[in-house]
């Protein structure tokens, strides 16, 4: 492969996949969760990020196929070859599910700088519309897709850092104390909810092929895109935290960062903050696109998925699941209901993380792995999937079960894809 990606382009992917626009929308949750101490919410979003992507970095050095927790769930149980399948499938879906995410949050908030908020057309034919840009972008090659998420995040990265240190000068100390005024467990518990804001950093090991130095640069992309995406976050909460009331953060919802900044900047504020969600989700439609198309066509090289998925053009580009993953994700946004996708998407994140760090608990002498952080992390993934199960089960029963009902569609096409291709042998 001639075109490869350095540790900045790998760097871009991460960042681009994490900041997709959710953190205009976690902060109001975490906030009505855990109160006071929602920047602490997401310290602790990054540890487990922090966790997550030692396993994740290890094992994609060992094994160096864009398959990534396929690819290692395939190594880890070969006497049962269906936990590595329906998690292939499982994942392959919830980035399918946040394209369409992204790609409306986009058209949302494209559609509102131009006037036409409460125009579905308008929103609609925008979110086709980038997505349809970053398919022909993925298509023309690994160095345009590198290079153009390059620019969008570090564009990105600039606002968001404007926005947030602007806003430090115009917080209230009185809107943080008491620090823990909804209780210390709640914490750990918000921590778990927001925790769909660091999904993407495992993209990078979908791109260890890639890569130009995979040794060097595949871990340190995923630590210093963790780091830097945590820093962001905070920055952001305390700004909104510290101008806003819970009140005026649970009126504004979504729009809470742009409700923030108008002290600051005026009505500009949201136009710079609108400016930020698109710039935001134009790089995670991008980096999303990268890493799952490749994923994708690793899978179908094993007939998990259908063959026809793994054919490469001469540049090594996985054309048809590109083309699929555009054509699913845009009937999502044309006649889908996002929410329960989007909560299966997180759901599978954190759950994936989990079999992966056991997968790395098993080859951890291959791998030179540290014991002690690798049982850490199966706690700490294990405590979030159940306390975001928990919060769920009290306060979204409807998206729990919702999540539940993807999960059985998932392994019933799953087995009858099989019967099927069994069939035709």
């Amino acid at each position: 492969m001639k075109e490869k990606l350095g540790l900045r382009e790998l760097i871009a992917i991460a960042i681009g996949s994490m900041i997709g626009g959710g953190i205009f929308s976690v902060i109001g949750v975490a906030d009505s969760i855990s109160g006071h101490a929602t920047p602490l919410v997401f310290v602790m979003g990054g540890i487990i990020a922090a966790f997550a992507g030692y396993n994740y970095s290890k094992l994609a050095l060992l094994f160096r196929e864009d398959g990534a927790s396929y690819t290692y769930l395939k190594a880890a149980f070969p006497k049962y070859p269906f936990i590595a399948g329906l998690v292939g499938w499982s994942v392959i879906i919830g980035y399918i599910g946040t394209l369409a995410l992204y790609a409306y949050t986009f058209g949302a908030y494209s559609a509102a700088v131009l006037d036409f908020e409460n125009s579905y057309t308008v929103r609609t034919i925008l979110a086709l519309g980038i997505l349809a840009l970053f398919l022909y972008i993925n298509l023309r090659g690994v160095k345009a897709a590198g290079e153009s998420e390059d620019l969008l995040v570090y564009i990105k990265v600039f606002i968001m850092f404007l926005m947030g240190t602007a806003g430090v000068f115009f917080i209230q100390k009185s809107h943080f104390t008491p620090l823990f005024d909804k209780g210390y467990t709640n914490v750990f518990l918000s921590g778990a909810i927001v925790f769909v804001a660091y999904e993407g950093f495992q993209l990078v090991t979908n791109s260890v092929k890639e890569s130009i130095n995979p040794q060097k640069d595949i871990k340190r992309a995923i630590f210093i895109s963790i780091a830097v995406v945590t820093l962001i976050y905070i920055v952001l909460a305390v700004t909104v935290l510290g101008i806003l009331t819970p009140q005026q953060i649970k009126a504004s919802k979504e729009y809470a960062v742009a409700e923030a900044l108008k002290p600051i900047f005026g009505q500009y504020g949201f136009v710079l903050a609108s400016i930020a969600a698109m710039f935001a989700t134009s790089s995670a439609i991008n980096g999303t696109m990268f890493g799952a198309s490749r994923m994708m066509a690793d899978i179908a090289k094993d007939r998990v998925f259908p063959q026809v998925f793994a054919k490469m053009d001469k540049k090594l580009i996985p054309q048809n699941a590109l083309f699929f993953m555009f054509l699913i994700s845009s009937l999502f946004i044309v006649f889908g209901h996002l929410d329960a996708i989007v909560s299966f998407s997180s759901m599978t994140f954190l759950i994936v993380s989990l079999c992966v760090a056991v997968a790395n608990l098993k080859f951890y002498k291959s791998t030179n792995s540290n014991i002690f952080i690798i049982i850490s992390s199966i706690i700490f993934m294990s405590i979030t999937i159940s306390l975001m199960i928990f919060y769920l089960y009290n306060h979204q029963p409807k998206t729990l079960y919702d999540i539940a009902c993807v999960y059985i569609t998932v392994v019933l096409t799953f087995i009858i894809y099989h019967l099927i291709k069994k069939g035709y042998r």
